[in-house]
């Protein structure tokens, strides 16, 4: 776990503060810029960074986090993003951060099987059950099959926090991975998209029963996958459409028109889709977020293709608005959004990490928090949130941020979770 220090400094109209983890390193982190007018109720105390005991080999965390309202637990996969993956899970009851074990001995995955990283959510299933998906991690290792035993495919994962059992439901198309999944919480179906061949995949264990359903997309694969309240799942296709697979239908049903975009943005960032979703479950609201840094307002339908509306950027840039990388979001019980905006060398600012809030009744964006990417350098996970009304972000942190297209798993890097509550003071 992390030691967190702040120190306060008024200037002007900023507020900067530092945080100090186990080697002193200073986190700018401002309160009102050039670029929104803070919020001056959110202070250090409501943020903390927890650590993952027991794998000191870890790299990083890839949107692999989930919260079970059964258990009142957040569940993380954990990668050296080669050939070790752990699961944890944080008790949220006694903040406790626990190693549970490797999921390729968990499972019993023999050396042919092997599994880069968790790339998927964490899901809660009927019965309390907790869900989720494998992938190859490096892509010269699954797109080129460049590994020793190669890539055979990547499996879905059922695990059982009642009784300690971790469940390899099987694998979905041969030599791909499962980049992200997600489940019917009424009957336990399962939505998959594969890597790289873009595939939409629908499977009932239960049953048995698999379906391929086709390939959606190509180039840069979309991320996410999502489900609204009466179970249909919804994706992206190479030209950002949803594409929702309806439920009562058992077939996939495409919208009309392409989510909203800025006229400039790139077709490699309209391929890649929807980078992360966040839930209004009382008002039947899913916000989305895109590669090309535009938020949305989806008000999904039992049948068909639901409204969609556009709230605008990201963050307010003089040019190039579809640039912003934001693999992140979560809404709080206060009615805002919040997002983290950096990774993979792109930045609004220079070698930071800037935490954003944004209120979808009156559009105001605030920069509440900002971190040198030293501290941290991306976040990621969709809507996770416990029951106390805790956000939890999914983070990484380098020692170098190379911006040069350099292989991730080429430089230094280490993961930690993130839990904020925008309205009290958090706990680790």
């Amino acid at each position: 776990m992390y030691g967190i220090m702040f120190k306060i400094k008024i200037q002007f109209t900023f507020m900067l503060m530092a945080v100090l983890f186990a080697v002193p390193v200073e986190v700018a982190i401002s309160q009102g810029s050039t670029n929104s007018t803070g919020n001056p109720d959110i202070t250090e105390n409501n943020i903390t960074f927890i650590d993952y005991p027991g794998f000191p080999e870890q790299h990083s965390t890839w949107n692999s986090i989930g919260y079970s309202p059964t258990h009142h637990k957040v569940f993380i996969g954990v990668s050296d993003h080669q050939k070790s993956n752990a699961l944890y899970d944080y008790d949220v009851a006694s903040r406790t951060m626990k190693k549970i074990g490797f999921i390729e001995d968990l499972a019993n995955l023999r050396d042919h099987q092997w599994q880069g990283k968790v790339h998927s959510k964490f899901v809660e299933g009927p019965n309390g059950k907790v869900y989720f998906s494998m992938d190859g991690g490096v892509l010269r290792s699954v797109h080129l099959r460049d590994h020793p035993h190669g890539y055979r495919g990547g499996f879905f994962m059922k695990w059982d926090p009642a009784t300690n059992k971790l469940t390899n439901l099987g694998m979905g198309l041969e030599y791909d991975t499962v980049k992200d999944m997600d489940v019917d919480p009424e009957t336990g179906v399962m939505y998959g998209v594969s890597f790289p061949q873009v595939h939409f995949m629908v499977y009932d264990p239960s049953t048995n029963d698999f379906r391929d359903l086709g390939r959606l997309g190509g180039g840069h694969v979309p991320r996410v996958n999502f489900t609204d309240q009466w179970g249909n799942n919804y994706y992206v296709d190479w030209r950002q459409r949803l594409v929702k697979y309806e439920k009562s239908l058992g077939e996939l049903v495409f919208a009309k028109e392409s989510l909203p975009a800025f006229d400039d943005t790139p077709g490699t960032h309209i391929i890649t889709g929807i980078t992360a979703y966040a839930k209004d479950r009382e008002n039947g609201i899913i916000y989305l977020v895109t590669y090309g840094a535009k938020l949305l307002a989806f008000h999904p339908k039992e049948t068909g293709i639901g409204e969609i509306i556009d709230l605008g950027p990201v963050y307010e840039l003089e040019e190039e608005l579809w640039r912003p990388y934001v693999p992140n979001l979560a809404f709080g019980q206060n009615g805002k959004l919040y997002y983290f905006i950096g990774g993979h060398g792109n930045f609004v600012k220079d070698d930071t990490t800037i935490f954003m809030e944004m209120d979808p009744a009156t559009g105001e964006r605030n920069i509440i928090y900002e971190f040198h990417i030293s501290d941290m350098v991306e976040a990621t996970g969709s809507d996770v949130q416990d029951h106390e009304g805790n956000l939890y972000f999914a983070g990484r942190k380098r020692a170098q941020d190379a911006g040069d297209g350099t292989d991730v798993q080429t430089s230094e890097s280490s993961a930690f979770m993130i839990k904020f509550n925008p309205e009290k003071e958090v706990q680790p």
